[in-house]
């Protein structure tokens, strides 16, 4: 073989595997290494996904799976320095700020739907939910069709509020429905009695009862109204962003480092108070990390 020949067999070599080198880069991926920056959607409140903790720095079981992504960007697009950016949001705004570029990914407590879908893209799950209601123990409230012409509060722009609304007129059940702009808004009109009871996915129910000056006056009940999937969400038709996020989750799930972060933020005392919420692995958040996959349940 000549060495003008072997010099381009080299380098037709190097362009096939050469790990998402510059000029193969689309998308997200690209807009990352050209501004040595990404920036992060973060919620304010949803504990333990994520919130700001007492220091107002941003914590939680979802952030930590953004930094997961964090340090596999640095290796792999060779960005040592990758600065990160956040950017709070709400359930209200945080479709339109992915779609129109102002945040690349957000991980915190988003559902994964196929209505949802249709807008943004979404990573392979990594936590799955019931919605249920919170409410004082001895407010007699033991299942939905117990509030019947009461209060009942949710946080707008969430599919609690979509599943609570359509129940109420289906059913002709008379709610008065307060929408809260966030968790803690919501469980605040719950504390203060201004709502008998707060709808909401079951983790985020633990999570604001675990703010309470009592928590053991507060009780998760009801028959779940739905099971979801929550995941990281990004913008759709990038096919290069999707694969890397879920490989990186995939690696994180099937090694066993997920258990650690799920351990941490579910089975361990948390910021601020340090409470531990006693939330064991469902069974069905077992069986993603030994199959990681991004199916959406509705």
């Amino acid at each position: 073989m000549s060495i003008r020949r072997a010099i381009a067999v080299a380098v037709l070599a190097a362009i096939f595997v050469a790990p998402a080198a510059a000029q193969q880069l689309t998308g997200t991926l690209k807009k990352i290494k050209d501004a040595n920056s990404i920036t992060l959607g973060h919620r304010e409140s949803s504990i333990p996904f994520s919130y700001y903790d007492q220091n107002q720095k941003v914590v939680g079981f979802g952030q930590d799976f953004a930094e997961l992504l964090v340090d596999a960007l640095k290796k792999q697009l060779n960005l040592p320095n990758l600065q990160v950016k956040l950017i709070p949001i709400t359930p209200q705004n945080r479709i339109t700020l992915t779609q129109n570029g102002t945040i690349d990914i957000e991980c915190g407590s988003t559902t994964n739907n196929t209505d949802r879908q249709k807008q943004v893209s979404f990573s392979d799950t990594y936590f799955v939910i019931g919605t249920r209601l919170l409410t004082k123990k001895n407010s007699g409230i033991k299942d939905f069709p117990d509030l019947k012409g009461k209060t009942v509060v949710t946080t707008a722009g969430t599919t609690s509020e979509a599943l609570i609304r359509k129940m109420n007129a289906e059913q002709q059940m008379n709610m008065n429905i307060i929408s809260a702009r966030e968790h803690s808004e919501a469980f605040l009109i719950l504390e203060t009695g201004r709502a008998v009871a707060f709808m909401m996915d079951d983790i985020l129910l633990a999570g604001e009862r675990m703010k309470a000056k009592h928590p053991e006056d507060w009780v998760i009940t009801g028959k779940p109204q739905s099971y979801e999937a929550y995941g990281c969400m990004f913008r759709k038709d990038d096919p290069q962003f999707k694969k890397f996020v879920d490989d990186t989750f995939a690696k994180a799930m099937t090694s066993g480092q997920a258990n650690k972060i799920y351990s941490k933020w579910f089975q361990s005392p948390i910021p601020p108070k340090n409470l531990n919420m006693k939330f064991p692995m469902s069974e069905q958040v077992k069986e993603i990390y030994k199959h990681p996959n991004d199916k959406a349940f509705q």
